[in-house]
């Protein structure tokens, strides 16, 4: 099987090439650094070139309202790239809980690359992950000072970014869902806890503050961003993560 990974160059991205490559698929990353260009066109026909499955990995250069123009020229630029092409399958990576949470730009930009998707003309996957380990270090530096990290409450449900890959591999590997796979972690913490927790493990005596306002979480009622009973749970715990990290 062939299949283009855009953003394949990134943290998720070069991870799903690696591991696509080692079961005997054909797996072509896509990114700025191999020609590409979401946002022109340039080098996505040649990308996709007798390729099965399209993967989009891409990310907005930011989060605020400009990624609702990036993501709605991105998409439209592959859909129809890939129907000249005859992709069998396109899968996007999106968000637990991102059309909850319209107040968000950014979850509004992925809310509109997901129905874009569905609009489109050709089999599709949307795989939606919760919040990466890896991100919690930018989560916190969002509302930091030298003595304090102040984060809310809001509850997560956050998942290894190896655990992601697999997911994104599995389904993008199989039949076109025509519908969403919801993938999270084992366990759910209130953020301030994360936050104690990090610190703690890390030595870092810092105090953590609850503060409903902080960062951009703090915009973020009730569960919206916890996975729900159809979610597929991967294995791997924090606080185990937190100790080879």
């Amino acid at each position: 099987m062939k299949l283009t990974v855009i953003g394949g160059t990134g943290r998720i991205g070069s991870q799903v090439v690696r591991q696509l490559t080692a079961a005997g698929h054909e797996a072509v990353p896509a990114a700025p650094s191999t020609g590409v260009d979401l946002i022109t066109g340039q080098g996505i026909d040649q990308a996709l070139e007798g390729a099965d499955v399209v993967v989009d990995l891409a990310n907005s250069p930011t989060f605020d309202e400009a990624s609702l123009d990036f993501f709605r020229t991105s998409m439209n630029n592959l859909l129809s790239a890939g129907d000249r092409a005859g992709v069998e399958h396109q899968v996007v990576l999106s968000i637990v809980g991102v059309d909850q949470v319209p107040q968000l730009d950014y979850y509004r930009a992925k809310t509109l690359q997901e129905e874009l998707l569905r609009q489109g003309p050709t089999p599709y996957s949307i795989v939606r992950a919760t919040q990466f380990f890896e991100f919690m270090d930018a989560v916190f530096s969002w509302s930091a000072d030298d003595s304090t990290v102040r984060l809310p409450a809001t509850r997560l449900q956050p998942m290894a970014a190896a655990d992601v890959v697999d997911a994104v591999i599995g389904v993008a590997t199989g039949t076109p869902l025509q519908g969403i796979r919801n993938v999270a972690g084992p366990d759910v913490f209130p953020l301030d806890e994360l936050g104690r927790i990090t610190l703690a493990a890390r030595h870092d005596d810092r105090i953590v503050v609850t503060d409903e306002t902080a960062g951009m979480f703090g915009a973020v009622t009730d569960d919206a961003l916890i996975a729900g009973p159809d979610a597929h749970l991967s294995t791997t715990h924090y606080r185990d993560w937190l100790a080879t990290h």
